[in-house]
């Protein structure tokens, strides 16, 4: 998806244009802090997440509703069965965000965000 923005400021007698083009591959080459938990199988997260703290010092596990266990479970994982690795677990943080169900109405959801560290 590339998304372009054009922005025309006129002055006295000059006109300035001005293009600003984003792209997500841009956004992707960068690494990524944060591992947003979902369905897919729990050793895709688990995976995902070591590969992540090779290049960096920590990283974010975030989840809402019924994946919070899924999160919980991917951090236990890479805690306690790569000890020898040196990974732990750091701040653990629990909060709700509002949002509208499918009949429209507001609805709190749970959320939970992990962070796992090399020591």
């Amino acid at each position: 998806m590339t998304t372009d923005i054009t922005e025309t400021t006129e002055t006295s007698n000059t006109t300035e244009t001005t293009e600003t083009t984003k792209t997500e591959q841009t956004k992707s080459s960068d690494t990524r802090d944060t591992i947003f938990i979902g369905k897919k199988p729990l050793m895709a997260y688990v995976t995902s997440t070591i590969i992540q703290l090779a290049n960096l010092p920590a990283v974010s596990i975030k989840a809402r509703g019924m994946s919070i266990g899924r999160a919980v479970d991917v951090a236990q994982i890479i805690s306690r069965k790569t000890e020898n690795s040196g990974y732990s677990i750091g701040k653990i943080q629990i909060g709700s965000e509002t949002l509208e169900s499918k009949d429209g109405r507001p609805r709190n959801v749970s959320t939970i965000e992990i962070e796992v560290k090399r020591n």
